[in-house]
C-alpha cells in the first residue's frame, strides 16, 4: 500500500471525510494507471440534459452507468434505473431516473479505470472485515452544471444530503467560467464539519455516506458574457 493511499485512509477514518488536492489525487491515480486525462475529460462534452429535475431546471446534464466490483475485476452492468428513496432525495427522489448512458470508450478509459481501482482498493480497507461485501455495487455519474447571466446552477439541488451508499468520491474533471461550488460536510447531528472548493482538475472530495452529509452551493458565472459550467465524477460504492 503507498504513503498516500495509507494518509488518504487515516484521514477519512478520523474525519470521515477527506479533501485531496490535485498533486496528491494525479499521483495517487498514476500509480493505478491514470493516463490520457484530456482525452477522457473531453467525454463531458457530450452528455444530455437532465430531464428529472422536479424543479424544473434545465441546469445540469449528465450520463450515468453502474458497475460490479471485485477484488478481481470490475465488470460494466446492463444499463439501469438511477433510483434513491425519497428518505435521502426529497427533491428528485422514489423514481427511477433513466439517464443516457456513459460512453462505451468512457466507461473503458483507463483515467476511469484507475479511479475506480484506486477507489475500490480504498474503500476495501476502509470497510470493515466483518462487513466488507464480496463485490461492491458501483454507480458513477457523468455531470455538468451549467451557468448563464442571472441565473445560477446548483449542483446539489436538493441541499445538504445523504447520497444511500456506503462510500462517496467527487472528483472535479473541470470549471469553465465559474465561481463558487463551495462544499461543505455536515456530521449526522448537522453540526458543520469542514468546507472546501474543487477548483482545480483532479481536486478530490471523499465522504463516508453513513457518517456525513454533504452540500454544494450554487454555481454562477465570472464573466456575464461568456458561458460557464462545472464539470465533475461522482463515484459511488454501495454493498452488494
Amino acid at each position: 500500500m503507498s504513503d498516500q493511499l495509507a494518509t488518504l485512509i487515516q484521514a477519512i477514518s478520523g474525519d470521515r471525510f477527506a479533501f485531496l488536492r490535485a498533486p496528491a489525487m494525479q499521483e495517487l491515480l498514476e500509480q493505478a494507471g491514470l493516463k490520457d486525462w484530456n482525452s477522457f475529460a473531453d467525454t463531458w462534452d457530450d452528455l444530455g440534459v437532465d430531464t428529472f429535475m422536479a424543479d424544473g431546471g434545465r441546469y445540469r446534464r449528465r450520463r450515468f452507468a453502474a458497475f460490479r466490483g471485485t477484488a478481481e475485476a470490475i465488470v460494466r452492468k446492463p444499463h439501469q434505473p438511477h433510483y434513491q428513496s425519497r428518505d435521502y432525495n426529497l427533491l428528485n427522489g422514489g423514481i427511477e431516473r433513466w439517464f443516457d448512458p456513459v460512453t462505451e470508450m468512457a466507461a473503458t478509459h483507463p483515467a476511469l479505470r484507475a479511479i475506480l481501482g484506486t477507489c475500490r482498493d480504498l474503500f476495501d480497507r476502509l470497510t470493515p472485515a466483518t462487513v466488507r461485501p464480496a463485490s461492491w455495487h458501483i454507480e458513477i455519474h457523468q455531470f455538468r452544471i451549467e451557468a448563464r447571466p442571472g441565473q445560477s446552477g446548483k449542483p446539489t439541488p436538493e441541499g445538504m444530503h445523504r447520497d444511500g451508499v456506503d462510500w462517496v468520491l467527487v472528483l472535479l474533471v473541470n470549471r469553465i467560467n465559474i465561481g463558487s461550488g463551495e462544499t461543505t460536510i455536515h456530521d449526522l447531528a448537522k453540526h458543520e464539519l469542514g468546507s472546501f472548493t474543487l477548483t482545480d482538475p483532479l481536486d478530490a472530495a471523499f465522504t463516508d455516506d453513513n457518517q456525513v452529509y454533504h452540500g454544494v452551493t450554487p454555481v454562477s458565472l465570472v464573466d456575464p458574457a461568456r458561458p460557464g459550467h462545472r464539470d465533475v465524477l461522482v463515484v459511488t460504492f454501495r454493498r452488494e
